[in-house]
Parts: structure tokens; sequence; C-alpha cells
């Protein structure tokens, strides 16, 4: 009886304690509330709590919109305050729940002033690639006219390059070309200031292979081997001309057996051909669209190309800055050159989440680009560019270190603020939860054998892996990831994801039931016994940190439901914990 009373007034301290522990706040930006009232109430009924509601809270709940009626969801201005309020109110039986009405945000939009003009970004869906991706820890070589480090590419990583027409290590542009072109690969985005890059977090390698009057096939298959020995992930060559080569072909081939991507642009001779290095089997081919999404007057089609991308027309141009008369200026280009480069930046987003062959990413890049359904003459390839969902089918199913230091990140783990503000939440409950089924456990030591199964038990019972319920992968359902993360008294709230408690889980009920099924089996009554004694921890804790059970509504009566059963858990533990002792000694 001493132990009995000892642990209860710990169990309870514990969890008077987090209730009252000043960084459990609600995770999540919010400012009103959502009041979901049960739909079976009469309206004059309905009528009478809005207005309890207006005079207590001293705002108006209002429908959230015309379609809002039916379901009876209302909105009312408020804090954590006022949700408190409302739940300690004796409105709770007609309510079904009370919840923040979170504030969610689009899609990461820069902040560079003329990202507004860059119709071509938004058209290849880029914003929700950047959800996911932004190019980090990828090399892409830009064999062109060299790079010159505009203002707008100061803050993008450059690596090693060369002048194969100078014979120098400074690869400078004097052109323009291809500092426009790595403009679109990796412009340096977010710096207040010109216009965006797609993989902007990508590292630039430029390659000078071309001046104003061109370039050789010598040059190119040098420039295209450096790249390979010096670690570049993807090549973009927005060049082209007539003329079969053996030494680019075998280049080419160096590059592509060294698992870099290689693109290329179609061409700009409004011919049923791709130009040359681009039909080269091993190098995405890319004809250019304008900007509404149609075949660009001037560009290649038919043999060789593979996918269509931006690449502007008199209507619309692709703007990014490079240098007019050795001086920076934001200038629109149209072209083909101007289209590889978007695929160039969409294959860097796809290989930094970590697909290394570049056949993969070829086959990403097609089975995710937009489909056009009438293109006889293969204007757009397999379709049109779409990175959004380029990115979406590459990390489809996967689950990697990456990924889940991705997870950790976008969770708030990672962040200091986490675990002074809204994760404790989640996490010090739980750990709560645990410690208290292990503290019960202590205390039945005398009877209990402590082992893997009970562990397996007292886990099952208090918390769960609750550190998967916020774990997301890609087209796959998330209910066993709920399931899984899930403590037994949680058990109930799986498919809708409430937080009210389903009184048939969290109680003393399922414990009962494994106890009588298990207790002569050699392993599950462990796991049994385990289980109820985490039961007890949770609903204890529960009791007051979340005490909502259906039924009871949020407060006092669901803390004296979720205690007596805490209670009757523990002694059930203990009951059959002495049983399999005074059987073992007989």
């Amino acid at each position: 009886m001493k132990k009995l009373l000892l642990i209860s007034v710990f169990i309870i301290g514990l969890g008077f304690a987090l209730f009252n522990f000043k960084g459990l706040a609600t995770k999540g930006e919010f400012n009103s509330i959502i009041i979901n009232f049960r739909q079976d109430i009469p309206a004059n009924t309905l009528e009478q709590n809005l207005s309890t509601i207006a005079s207590k809270i001293q705002e108006i709940p209002i429908l959230n919109s015309i379609f809002s009626e039916p379901e009876r969801i209302y909105i009312i201005e408020g804090d954590k305050k006022t949700i408190k309020k409302l739940r300690q109110s004796d409105l709770k039986e007609e309510i079904e729940y009370i919840e923040p009405n979170y504030i969610y945000h689009s899609l990461e939009q820069p902040n560079d002033p003329q990202y507004t003009q860059q119709w071509n970004l938004r058209s290849i869906n880029v914003e929700q690639a950047w959800d996911e991706t932004k190019g980090e820890g990828i090399t892409v070589a830009v064999i062109d006219t060299g790079v010159t480090k505009v203002p707008d590419l100061d803050q993008t990583e450059f690596v090693e390059g060369y002048d194969f027409v100078n014979n120098k290590t400074d690869a400078q542009d004097d052109v323009g070309h291809g500092t426009h072109v790595a403009g679109t690969i990796a412009q340096s985005t977010n710096n207040n200031y010109g216009v965006a890059g797609i993989a902007y977090q990508a590292k630039i390698m430029p390659l000078k292979v071309l001046g104003v009057n061109g370039g050789t096939v010598a040059d190119i298959a040098e420039a295209i081997k450096f790249a390979t020995d010096h670690n570049a992930d993807v090549i973009n060559m927005s060049l082209g001309g007539g003329g079969d080569s053996q030494l680019m072909r075998d280049a080419i081939q160096y590059a592509h057996d060294k698992g870099v991507v290689i693109i290329a642009a179609a061409g700009n001779e409004n011919r049923n051909s791709a130009s040359f290095p681009a039909r080269y089997p091993q190098i995405i081919s890319v004809a250019a669209t304008d900007s509404v999404g149609n075949k660009a007057p001037y560009s290649n089609f038919g043999a060789g190309v593979d996918i269509s991308a931006p690449g502007g027309s008199e209507t619309g141009k692709i703007i990014q800055e490079t240098i007019v008369d050795n001086k920076p200026s934001f200038i629109g280009f149209q072209g083909t050159s101007m289209a590889s480069p978007h695929v160039a930046g969409v294959a860097a987003l796809i290989k930094a989440t970590g697909v290394e062959n570049p056949d993969e990413v070829r086959e990403i890049l097609i089975q995710s680009a937009r489909k056009i359904e009438k293109d006889p003459l293969n204007h757009y390839g397999a379709g049109q560019l779409d990175a959004g969902q380029a990115v979406k089918l590459a990390l489809k199913g996967k689950i990697t270190p990456k990924d889940f230091l991705r997870w950790l990140k976008n969770s708030g783990y990672l962040n200091p603020g986490f675990w002074l503000d809204g994760g404790t939440i989640t996490l010090l409950p739980k750990l709560g939860m645990v410690l208290g089924s292990y503290l019960l456990a202590w205390f039945l030591r005398n009877y209990l054998t402590f082992n893997l199964s009970l562990a397996t038990g007292l886990v099952t019972g208090s918390s769960g892996l609750f550190f998967l319920q916020g774990l997301y992968i890609f087209d796959l359902p998330q209910w066993p990831l709920r399931l899984m993360g899930s403590s037994v008294p949680e058990l109930g709230n799986v498919v809708m994801g409430t937080t009210s408690l389903n009184p048939f889980f969290a109680s003393a009920l399922i414990p009962l039931i494994l106890i009588l099924l298990f207790l002569s089996h050699p392993i599950l009554k462990w796991i049994s016994i385990g289980c109820t004694l985490g039961v007890a921890s949770c609903l204890t804790i529960t009791a007051f940190t979340n005490p909502f059970v259906w039924g009871f509504g949020y407060g006092l009566a669901s803390q004296i439901f979720l205690l007596v059963n805490a209670v009757i858990c523990f002694y059930l533990a203990s009951l059959a914990s002495k049983t399999l002792n005074s059987t073992s000694i007989v």
C-alpha cells in the first residue's frame, strides 16, 4: 500500500510539473480558434451556446465560410488562454472539439525583387521543389563562354574552373552568354537583390570553351573531361553545331560512365533534328518553349529532343544578370541555350536528393514532365519540365539519413527554440510517460524479471514510438506511422488523428484483456504486464497535460476518469506479477 501511495504521489507530481512547465506551448502560429459544434444539437441550443461564448470571451464566433454551416464550424479570435477558457466552459458536451486555427504559409517565394518577372521559374513549378531541396552539395559545370561573378552571383559558391580558349585558370566571361546561363542554374537567391536561380545552393564550375567566334570540339571535349575529373555532378552545354566527333563521343561516354548528368541545348534553327552534341544518346537534349508553354519559334524539334523547358521568345524572355559591354546588367535572352540550364538546375535538385545514376536522373525528368497529348512532330520530347514533380518522384518512397535530418529540421528538433517552446508539449510528456512506466516497474521489482519483453510492453503502453508520428514519406499512407507512434490509450485516434482520447482505449479494459489472455504465455505475459504499467503511466501524465476524453469533455471529469483507470492498471499489473511470482515458487 505504501508503494502504491508513493508511486501515485510521484506520477501525479510529475504530471503537475509537466502541466505547469512554461514551455508547454501549442506548436504552430495562430491568432484564431476553431470551434466545431456537434451537428445533432438543435438550432436554438446552438444559438444559446454562441451567445454564451460571446459573453464569456468577449468575442463573437462566426462561421468560417458559407460552406461551414452544415458542419457547424465556427471561428473566434483568441490565443492559448482563450482555448483554455473555452475548454473549461459548460459547453463541452455540445462541442466536438476546440483547436487552434493554425496559420500556414505558401511555399517558399524568394525575396529577390525581380523574381516576379521570372515567369519561367514559376512555369516549371520550382517553388514546390524548393520546399525539399535547393541543390546543396551539387556542382554544376557550365561549359560556355565563361562566367563572370556579377553582383547577383556574389553569394553563389564557385569551384575552380578553366579557360580552354586562352589556357588559363580564370574563366571570365567576355560575351555574357555563360554568365546568363549560370544565373538560371544558381543565381544568388533570397539576397534582396535581382532575380533567382533554380538550384541556388549548388556550386558553379565555370569552363570557358567559347569566345566571340565560337569554340572547337577539342576544347569542349577537354572541358567535359575536366569537369568529370574535378567532381562535377551535372554538366550544362548551351552550345551546338553540326558534325559528329569521335573525340566528343569519347568524352561524353567518359563523363556518363563516371555518373555525370549531361544536358545540352537542342539548337535554334527550327529544324526537325537536334544539333550536336545534344543528339548524342547519353545527353539530355532540351527544346525551348515560350511564355505560354508553346514551342518557341526558333527551337529545333523532332529527332533527338528529350524534354522541353522555358527558353523564351519576343513575348517574354528569360531574365538573369549577366554582363553587357563588361558591365553587369539584368537582361532577357531567348533560345534553347536558356532552356537547357533550366533542366540542368532541376537535375542538380534531383541529384541533391541522393539520386546518383545519370540514367535514373534522366528517367525522373522524363517521367515527371507534363505530357503534351498531341505532339506528332516531337516539339516537346517527353513533355514540359516540372521541377516540383521531378523532386517528388526522386524522393518517392525513400527514407535516407538526409531525409531523417530534414525531418528533424522541419519538425524543429534541431532548433534550440524547440526545446524551450512548442516541441516540448510532445516531447516532455512522452518522456515522462516512459520514465513513469519504468518507475512503476521498479516498484514491482521483487516480482518482475526485467527483460526485452517487459521493456517492449512498457514503451508500447506508455508512449509508442512517438517520434514516427511526425515522419512523412512521399506517396505512402500515414496511418501505419501513426499506429507505431501511438501508445495503447492513443490507438483510438490513429484513423481520425484527434487529440481527445477514446474511453475504450484510455482505460484499464485493454490491459485487463491482455493479462487474462497471456498471463500463462512465457513471453507475452511480460509484454502484457509491461503494457499495463505503461498505460498506467500514460493515463496519469495525460490527466495533467491534456485531460480530454470522449464523452467526458476537457477538464476535471476526464482527469478523474484517467486517474482512476491508471490506479486500476497499476493494481492489475501488481496482482499479475505477484501471481507469476507465487506460481514460480510453487
